[in-house]
């Protein structure tokens, strides 16, 4: 009597179709691979997004603004890469930036997180605040009274960030206002910059950037942790290596004032500040 073989189970499924799963699920991770590379690729390289999150660079920044940097305006060290991966020893096609560049950056002394400040001086420049004005190679930079800056009281700029004496309220709702200036630079750009009366910062020694360095300081002078202060986790930045510079602020894809909710998308229209997008440095 010939033997039959036993059937298979119902549900073990035939070789080619095993075959078929397995070379689809070796395709879909090639091709999750290849976009995971593509991407770090165009944010090391091209472009890279930024949300700005203090108030150390009013009134052009605000928080919740939504950037993009270009990656290749300064050139390329580790920094660069993600997790400042260190692939990339030094700098390579290396750039100075201008005076009055917005730049984002690892910030001294420890290098880990992302800061956005103003340029303000370049190696061999000697710089010092005097009074509240800066002295740039010994020369002040012009400073013209502006209309106060005024900025609503929102969800992620709220009133432990304006102090009793700069709230008003204007047709029922809160604003913070601080007296504005319109610095210049020798080159003939300028910004507008923010002042709140004698601070820590306002008066210093001569500074003399070193080579291979940057000065930099935020537009809210009153109110940013930049190369006026010692390096300092958390606090002051000194020198900034050029190494350390990621790339430059070019344009505000978007712009939100924190009151948005992820579960009530409505509110995803109604949080954004549609005259910031779109804008360019």
């Amino acid at each position: 009597m010939d033997h039959v073989p036993a059937p298979p189970p119902a549900d073990a499924a035939p070789p080619r179709a095993r075959r078929s799963v397995l070379r689809e699920l070796r395709e879909t991770l090639w091709f999750l691979l290849w976009l995971v590379l593509g991407v770090a690729i165009f944010r090391s390289f091209l472009f890279s997004p930024f949300v700005i999150p203090s108030e150390s660079m009013l009134p052009r920044l605000l928080i919740g603004d939504y950037l993009i940097v270009s990656k290749w305006s300064y050139g390329y060290s580790r920094h660069s890469l993600p997790f400042s991966a260190p692939l990339i020893p030094g700098r390579i096609f290396g750039r100075l930036p201008e005076r009055g560049d917005i730049a984002v950056f690892k910030a001294p002394p420890l290098a880990r997180d992302d800061y956005i400040k103003r340029v303000i001086g370049l190696p061999g420049d000697s710089i010092q605040m005097v009074r509240g004005q800066v002295i740039l190679n010994g020369r002040k930079l012009p400073l013209a009274r502006l209309n106060d800056f005024r900025i609503p009281l929102t969800p992620n700029y709220g009133f432990d960030k304006c102090a009793e004496p700069y709230r008003e309220v204007i047709r029922g709702k809160f604003y913070c206002h601080y007296a504005a200036y319109r610095e210049t630079l020798p080159s003939g750009r300028h910004y507008i910059v923010l002042d709140r009366g004698a601070s820590q910062g306002d008066d210093t020694p001569v500074f003399h950037v070193p080579a291979g360095h940057v000065f930099m300081m935020g537009d809210n002078r009153d109110d940013s942790a930049d190369s006026r202060f010692p390096p300092v986790p958390g606090g002051g930045i000194g020198f900034v290596p050029l190494e350390n510079l990621e790339g430059k602020a070019q344009l505000m894809f978007f712009s939100t004032d924190g009151s948005a909710r992820w579960l009530l998308p409505w509110t995803w229209v109604s949080a954004a500040r549609w005259n910031r997008i779109g804008k360019r440095f």
